[in-house]
């Protein structure tokens, strides 16, 4: 066995062994510690493309997956005579583990992406919507409004347009949000 190839294999062990270690750690210890390497917390805000979905690139799992990558490429490229000198199978099984490694990533930041959406309501899109109060608007007084989006149900603090008020049970409309506060009109 050539020396290239014997260090393709020890990249392949090592980053196959470095995987294991990092899944055992996760799930028998749950990530404790959470010490992140980059930006992969959850206040994301790094330029390593973390904000995207949840998974860096540069996170011990991706870096280990492209050592692993780059040693089976390395060694698959050292057996086949056209690509046997590591001048040439080396940037080839670079390339190669960079493929892989980013596939990797963007498979899992497609799976983070679906499950992690938000059931929050979407404020937004409640203006305009018809809505009940919860609790009686007192003449420029704050009140609270009750909306169902989405199939799931909400309370805000609400205030009248023109100040006037508005009894418990009453149908409004919202008709801004200003920050917390829902302005409304009678329906």
């Amino acid at each position: 066995m050539s020396l290239d190839a014997l260090l393709y294999l020890l990249c392949l062990g090592g980053g196959f062994l470095f995987l294991v270690i990092l899944a055992m750690i996760g799930h028998f210890f749950d990530g404790a510690g959470h010490h992140d390497v980059g930006s992969g917390g959850h206040a994301e805000a790094g330029s390593d493309g973390s904000d995207g979905g949840g998974v860096s690139a540069f996170s011990p799992m991706i870096i280990a997956a492209f050592m692993t990558g780059f040693g089976a490429f390395g060694y698959l490229l050292s057996m086949v005579e056209a690509t046997k000198s590591p001048i040439i199978s080396a940037p080839l099984a670079a390339v190669g583990a960079f493929v892989f490694a980013s596939a990797i990533v963007s498979g899992l930041r497609l799976v983070f992406r679906k499950t992690q959406s938000s059931s929050e309501s979407k404020v937004a899109s409640v203006v305009g919507t018809t809505a009940t109060l919860g609790t009686g608007i007192p003449e420029n007084g704050v009140g609270e409004i009750v909306y169902v989006q989405g199939g799931t149900r909400y309370t805000a603090p609400a205030r009248t347009e023109d100040g006037k008020p508005i009894a418990t049970g009453a149908a409004v409309i919202v008709t801004r949000i200003v920050g917390s506060q829902f302005f409304v009109k009678p329906a």
